[in-house]
């Protein structure tokens, strides 16, 4: 099991944009942005990490927000440690919240059981990585990447390679894309790296 962990709300959801994680341990009361608003964010991706609230709230008002907000469980302070513990297994288990093969972002669909994308019903002919590269970016849709992160998720530790692939990629990509009528679908957000809105 790797743990990461963040100092505030904010460097919450970087991390949370930048890597898939199963399980998250969420605090209510963060700094910078509270738990309320990480749950917000996270609440509408295509796929979710399950999200264990802790909470020094103990009204069920509380509970019934948070988990109405997307939380999968929500447990109050004080509590043992063991049973934080035997929560985040339990979380671990259960099956992914992806109910369907299909990640969609308006005209672009893709199937990843077959690994096939269409562009408005048209299959789109991608290699390994540019396939790879646009099933990451849809499945963090909203969220922007940068070149670093990217790297990081579609290239081994130990590859020769440099992060400024990502750019060709992104190029090659692109123009497959405009070729099947979708000139439109990554955005680049200068200084910040790129999204599908």
């Amino acid at each position: 099991m790797v743990v990461e962990t963040a100092a505030d709300g904010a460097e919450a959801l970087v991390q949370l944009g930048n890597s898939p994680f199963d399980v998250v341990v969420l605090d209510l009361v963060m700094p910078r942005v509270d738990g309320r608003e990480v749950l917000q964010h996270t609440r509408n991706w295509q796929v979710k990490p399950r999200i264990l609230v802790l909470s020094a709230r103990d009204q069920i008002a509380d509970r019934v927000e948070a988990l109405d907000l997307g939380a999968d469980d929500y447990l109050v302070k004080p509590f043992a440690f063991d049973e934080v513990r035997a929560r985040i297994q339990a979380l671990g288990r259960r099956p992914s919240h992806e109910a369907s093969p299909l990640l969609e972002a308006g005209e672009l669909c893709i199937d990843t059981s077959a690994r096939v994308v269409r562009a408005k019903g048209a299959t789109v002919a991608l290699t390994p990585k540019e396939y790879a590269l646009l099933e990451l970016l849809v499945r963090r849709r909203g969220h922007t990447m940068n070149r670093a992160a990217i790297f990081e998720q579609l290239y081994r530790s130990d590859s020769e390679a440099s992060d400024s692939v990502i750019e060709a990629l992104l190029s090659t990509l692109r123009s497959k894309l405009a070729r099947a009528g979708l000139d439109d679908v990554i955005q680049t957000r200068r200084g910040f790296g790129y999204v599908i809105p």
